[in-house]
């Protein structure tokens, strides 16, 4: 009997280290633990995140880990995309940065061929917010090596001027738009099967949203958990996070101040220090200024 369970890094770390004891030295393609139980059970742990138990009481084992992290079983509709949407030619973009109030946004298009899948499968690519900095760090470099992509980013200042005349959908709209344009009219595609973007809008509103682009990409597949679902999708947002982690890093050295990620109480606290050691103008530069930490932070100072 087979079973197998996807996990995220943290998951599978600790998945790992409770098998430890039970290390086999069996070598098994693209897996970077093999394991067996004193109950026959073998626990094979592959770099793509997947993680699969065999024997007896695999199932068991498998019920176990759902339980404790809280994994459903994927619903059959989304089981036909992942397989529909997989080994296949295909554009996908992907944001990030749009749920942090320090920092730029960053979109990334990618072209990813037939080709590329097993490669990029034993990267172990998937969604950016599944992968630790670290883990990104690392791939992001031997993904770009491999396939064609192109980012755009946007750093505070320029988000908070568009921010005057245009929602966050809106300016989300319009980049992707660009890069998506940008790669399918590039010469480096031959084979495409299909462009698709993880949907954070209707397609109608959307496209209401770029109308008055001088170019615009149709013939767009939307669906939600894209970045799950195809390839493309997910190497846009690991090569995303990885910009956007380097833009964050140099913006800390620039100012002098550890940076928090997200819009939590600890990002209130740092932009209250920068306000105090560097005015409240400073925001501008660093901070998404639509967020309501921005009130906070200017709310509680005496300027």
């Amino acid at each position: 009997m087979n079973a197998v369970i996807k996990v995220n890094d943290k998951q599978k770390e600790e998945i790992i280290k409770y098998y430890t004891k039970w290390k086999s030295e069996k070598n098994i393609p693209y897996s970077e633990f093999v394991g067996q139980t004193d109950a026959g059970t073998t626990i094979i742990v592959y770099t793509s995140n997947k993680v699969m138990f065999q024997g007896v009481s695999a199932d068991v084992d498998a019920e176990i880990w759902k339980e404790k992290f809280n994994i459903s079983e994927t619903k059959k509709k989304e089981k036909e995309e992942i397989t529909k949407y997989h080994n296949v030619n295909s554009i996908g973009s992907d944001e990030v940065g749009t749920g942090d109030y320090f920092g730029p946004i960053v979109v990334t298009a990618s072209y990813v061929k037939k080709e590329d899948v097993e490669y990029l499968d034993s990267l172990g690519v998937c969604d950016s917010k599944q992968l630790t900095d670290d883990k990104i760090k690392k791939i992001a470099p031997l993904i770009a090596k491999r396939i064609y992509y192109e980012s755009i980013m946007l750093k505070p200042d320029e988000y908070n001027y568009r921010h005057v005349d245009n929602n966050i959908n809106k300016i989300k709209a319009i980049m992707h738009n660009k890069m998506l344009y940008k790669v399918r009219h590039s010469d480096k595609i031959k084979d495409l099967d299909y462009i698709i973007v993880d949907e954070f809008a209707r397609p109608a509103r959307y496209y209401e949203y770029i109308k008055n682009e001088e170019h615009i990409q149709r013939d767009i597949t939307f669906m939600t958990k894209a970045e799950n679902k195809n390839l493309a999708v997910a190497c846009a947002s690991i090569i995303s996070r990885y910009i956007f982690l380097r833009e964050f890093a140099k913006m800390e050295d620039e100012i002098h101040i550890p940076l928090p990620k997200g819009a939590g109480k600890d990002v209130d606290e740092a932009g209250k220090e920068i306000v105090e050691k560097y005015g409240r103008e400073k925001l501008k530069e660093v901070a998404k200024l639509s967020f309501k930490n921005t009130s906070r932070i200017l709310g509680t100072l005496i300027m």
